[in-house]
């Protein structure tokens, strides 16, 4: 078995072209933006790359791309979830094949089950699957993955590695760990809730995998340094400051409209995104790019966005792109 899994991984935006496909070039390019900034891994087909809004076979074709472009550089975390444990072991078997490092899978959506039935679901996967497992709480949107149920499936599954747990709750993590590390030192630990990934980190997580990390991947990864080197005050302040940026992403708009916004703001090319926008929604982002420019400008961290009339092209052009798909 590999190295645990530790690090910032992106859980990245999937750029979209005017007829609302995959922009391959435009992926590629963000892939080597992102890897040249210093992310330790990349995770598709995450909650910010919007897999319920993919087809299956765009899923995998995500991660196909996304696997040649990095051609190695980094190890790749593929959000595995399909519908059932059939289509969700075949994708695993699919991912295996891309060499990825291991596999993240939600736990079971839309139907709320009990704490056995999401060890039921895990464990029909991993012991069917040939590539490891992350498994992945988010318990606004899905089953939640008790510390029980992580305790029994890391005791019984080889293949079971790894958590992401995007709850951001922070004693919730510590039993966790209090309970599964003793038995499995090679587990690895993710929060997937920036908001808290410096205490996070000083409990004992081995990294996150965060949104705001495919937007100011540089600011993310300086944090996990400054913690891992123990240079406290200065991840500190550095946890703050970005706190500021991920709440106007996440509260300003619908998630992850605002994390759109400011990727386009970096320069990358997203494109509108599959949900439809109302006329107030639309002028409503209008003005959060304003309120993003400006904040993102004013912590130092416009090194590399683009000057106003560059702003103003790509708004322009994210408009057009919204009115030729009749939004």
């Amino acid at each position: 078995m590999s190295d645990r899994i530790q690090g910032i991984f992106t859980p990245n935006i999937v750029p979209l072209d005017e007829r609302s496909r995959i922009n391959e070039a435009e992926l590629r390019r963000y892939v080597d933006w992102l890897i040249e900034r210093g992310v330790h891994g990349l995770y598709p087909n995450g909650s910010t790359g919007e897999f319920v809004r993919f087809t299956a076979e765009e899923r995998r074709r995500i991660v196909e791309i996304m696997a040649d472009q990095t051609r190695g550089r980094v190890p790749i975390l593929a959000g595995a979830a399909e519908a059932n444990t059939g289509e969700t072991i075949r994708a695993c078997e699919y991912y295996a094949g891309l060499n990825v490092r291991a596999v993240a899978i939600v736990a079971p959506f839309y139907y709320r089950l009990s704490p056995e039935g999401v060890y039921a679901y895990f464990k029909e996967i991993a012991d069917h699957s040939p590539v490891d497992i992350t498994l992945y709480n988010i318990p606004m949107f899905a089953s939640p993955i008790d510390v029980p149920t992580v305790q029994r499936l890391a005791a019984e599954c080889p293949r079971v590695v790894a958590i992401k747990d995007s709850s951001g709750d922070v004693p919730h993590m510590m039993r966790m760990i209090s309970a599964v590390r003793p038995e499995r030192p090679d587990f690895s630990f993710l929060t997937g809730w920036e908001a808290a990934l410096l205490p996070m980190l000083i409990i004992g997580c081995d990294g996150g995998t965060n949104a705001t990390s495919g937007i100011v991947p540089e600011v993310t990864r300086r944090l996990y340094d400054l913690t891992r080197d123990q240079k406290l005050d200065e991840a500190r302040d550095l946890q703050y400051r970005l706190l500021r940026l991920f709440d106007a992403m996440l509260y300003s708009a619908e998630f992850p409209e605002g994390f759109r916004v400011a990727l386009n703001l970096r320069g990358i090319h997203t494109g509108p995104g599959r949900q439809p926008q109302s006329s107030v929604q639309q002028q409503s982002l209008s003005q959060l790019k304003e309120q993003l420019y400006q904040l993102m400008t004013e912590e130092g961290w416009a090194a590399d966005l683009p000057d106003d009339d560059q702003i103003n092209r790509i708004v322009t052009r994210v408009l057009q792109d919204l009115q030729r798909s009749g939004w």
